[in-house]
């Protein structure tokens, strides 16, 4: 009986059902997308800040106290504290190895750059621009300035590493070819502890102090400055976790966390985490947040995150509107047949019951249309603003099925305390 009953109501009121399922799918549809790129836009996010420089900068631990105390600028050799170029390729093999996605050593000396008759005292850059490496775990990586500087306006092209020994290509800040009056294909003469000869690869503008300062592979700069197999500073680009309380803490002193906590701040990819990992992997090592990288990530990210889960929120607020506004009407309209069937002995719970089937099914139908039309949306959004897919996330289907249930029974609720007051008497004389 009652499933006859069900059956036919959903033939007699299929417009009103119609208009719910629609409902009901856009609703799902906006936050199907949303809760997809809610829970991928961390890594879009990331990826898209990488363009704009590294957000962990590692230095010899001696150079970083000196720094820190006495305002020693680092990377400039004053406090005689390099790393090992040799243990560049250990970073690779931390816990979040593969949150590490590029990096780059360096290894700066003054020296004299001449071209011709013309000649400038100039900071010497040593860099690896687009490195192959070999990790200990048998992989290899590509890394290098190339990519960690990626918005730099490069005339002519990017030069390659090469070996010791062979020939130095480099890349010349645009101030100082000006200087020089050199560009792409000039050699100039380099000139500190010992002397040699670069070809200019290509002219750069960074729009910072990087405009007056030449780039070469680090190899050259090891050679003239007697500096073998030594660089005064790293930089590395680090897919990270915003920051909260733990990582704060953990920042301050690890040795303070418990057992439990500990295991899960390093078990996560807070900026706090990797940089003490990389401690452990390269000897005499500091790594640093670069903080105004860091904490913007993680600002712009809860912001983003935040934007879409309030969308969610106010678009599943409205389905909840319209569904009651389309249940209390389809009430009004079905007084006489809800009046009638209270008369012949149907409790107020089982006509309650029998309307909420009918809801629920129609209300479940459409968030199926909706979740699908919620995906496409998804790659919509993903290809347009990241220009790259965004993954369907097998959590969002059970988010989804209890967002349909509580959407659907919050706007109904108001319909079902109309039903339950229902008299059959006055319903059925026309009152």
């Amino acid at each position: 009986m009652f499933r006859r009953m069900l059956m036919g109501a959903l033939i007699r009121q299929r417009g009103k059902l119609v208009m719910i399922a629609l409902t009901m799918a856009l609703g799902v549809s906006l936050a199907t997308a949303m809760l997809n790129v809610m829970m991928d836009v961390g890594d879009k996010v990331n990826q898209e800040l990488k363009t704009y420089g590294a957000n962990l900068s590692v230095v010899p631990r001696g150079a970083s106290i000196l720094g820190d105390l006495y305002g020693v600028e680092e990377g400039l050799g004053v406090s005689d504290k390099y790393l090992a170029e040799d243990e560049l390729p250990r970073m690779k093999t931390i816990f979040w190895a593969f949150n590490i996605v590029d990096f780059a050593p360096y290894l700066e000396t003054r020296a004299s750059v001449a071209s011709g008759s013309e000649r400038a005292e100039a900071e010497v850059v040593g860099t690896w621009f687009d490195k192959h490496l070999d990790i200990p775990t048998g992989e290899s990586v590509d890394t290098g300035i190339r990519r960690l500087k990626s918005w730099w306006d490069v005339r002519g092209e990017w030069p390659e590493d090469g070996t010791a020994g062979g020939t130095a290509s480099a890349m010349i800040g645009a101030s100082l070819a000006a200087k020089l009056g050199v560009g792409p294909g000039d050699s100039v003469s380099v000139e500190a502890k010992s002397g040699g000869t670069v070809t200019i690869s290509s002219v750069f503008q960074s729009g910072g102090d990087e405009d007056e300062r030449i780039f070469v592979p680090i190899w050259f700069v090891q050679d003239i400055s007697d500096r073998p197999g030594l660089v005064s500073r790293i930089e590395v680009s680090a897919l990270t976790t915003p920051e909260n309380d733990l990582a704060r803490r953990a920042a301050q002193d690890p040795n303070s966390l418990t057992r439990h906590e500990w295991d899960t701040w390093y078990c996560t990819a807070y900026i706090s985490s990797i940089a003490y990992q990389i401690e452990e992997v390269i000897s005499n090592a500091r790594a640093k947040p670069v903080l105004q990288v860091a904490e913007s990530e993680g600002a712009i990210l809860q912001k983003t995150q935040m934007l879409m889960m309030l969308l969610t929120i106010l678009s599943l607020a409205c389905s909840a509107l319209a569904i009651s506004n389309l249940v209390t009407a389809s009430v009004m309209e079905r007084s006489a047949e809800i009046g009638l069937l209270k008369a012949v002995g149907a409790s107020g719970i089982e006509v309650s019951l029998l309307i909420m089937t009918e809801i629920m099914i129609t209300a479940f139908a459409g968030g199926i249309l909706g979740y699908f039309a919620g995906l496409g949306f998804a790659q919509l959004i993903g290809h347009t603003v990241f220009g790259s897919a965004i993954a369907a996330k097998a959590l969002v289907i059970p988010m989804v099925a209890i967002l349909i249930l509580v959407v659907t029974s919050a706007g109904s609720l108001p319909a079902m305390r109309m039903l339950l007051s229902l008299r059959p008497a006055e319903v059925l004389h026309g009152r």
